[in-house]
């Protein structure tokens, strides 16, 4: 998993940097299948925003926060990305369960 992390109008601390990695960690713990994440974070007067572009196998995931503290944004950010993530993964994995496969289809012979 490629990680970038950048900062509009902010400083990327050293701080703000490992606590966006233990975020992301979680990410990858519900799906292991993620290129590329491009998490920006912004401040706009008195609101800190996060955004992450989130790059699976077949899917892209695009997802922002706004908040008065980062690290709260930061929070609902991946919240939501979990969300996304995990609802991806489920969609992802009930194709060939609705029908059974092909073991258990019948065939009709006339």
């Amino acid at each position: 998993m490629n990680l970038t992390i950048t900062g509009h109008h902010l400083e990327v601390t050293p701080a703000i940097r490992g606590y966006v990695e233990d975020k992301m960690a979680r990410i990858n713990r519900h799906f292991d299948q993620v290129i590329d994440v491009s998490v920006i974070l912004a401040v706009e007067k008195l609101k800190h925003k996060a955004e992450v572009n989130l790059h699976l196998r077949g899917k892209d995931i695009y997802v922002e926060a706004i908040d008065a503290d980062m690290y709260a944004a930061i929070d609902a950010l991946t919240d939501k990305l979990d969300r996304q993530v995990v609802k991806h993964k489920e969609k992802a994995g009930d194709v060939h369960r609705e029908s059974g496969g092909l073991k258990r289809q019948s065939v009709e012979l006339d």
